[in-house]
């Protein structure tokens, strides 16, 4: 496996980065401000894109028609940003804090297992830097 970084490679790890930054923002400041609106409506977009850039994102783990259990995880990260932002339309606050903490720690779940999963392209693209 190559550790060269392709076009969805990066613009996953670019989106996952920022998921990463605003995410953790998001839960440490003051919520309701329009900081933390905007915040998270780019915090949201920016999971949208690390959500379906996985999909063009393979590996040898793969199950099924080359996804693995990884892109299940895609599927329910759109699925809470989805219900997290219908929540907060709605002015459902605890449903909308849930779902978005839900899509969250998923982000965190996916990342952990890039760093530390066996024979992950971003180990072997970090330690080639």
């Amino acid at each position: 496996m190559s550790a060269m970084l392709d076009l969805p490679g990066a613009i996953h790890l670019s989106a996952a980065a920022w998921v990463i930054a605003a995410g953790t923002s998001q839960l440490l400041f003051r919520k309701g401000t329009r900081l933390h609106r905007l915040v998270g409506w780019s915090w949201m977009l920016a999971m949208v894109i690390v959500a379906v850039s996985s999909f063009w994102l393979h590996s040898a783990a793969a199950v099924w028609l080359g996804l693995s259990a990884i892109h299940l995880l895609s599927l329910w990260v759109l699925f809470c940003v989805g219900a997290s932002t219908h929540a907060i339309r709605q002015r459902h606050i605890p449903r909308h804090k849930s779902f978005a903490t839900g899509a969250y720690v998923g982000a965190i779940v996916a990342g952990v297992f890039a760093l530390t999963g066996q024979n992950r392209f971003l180990q072997q693209w970090i330690s080639g830097l």
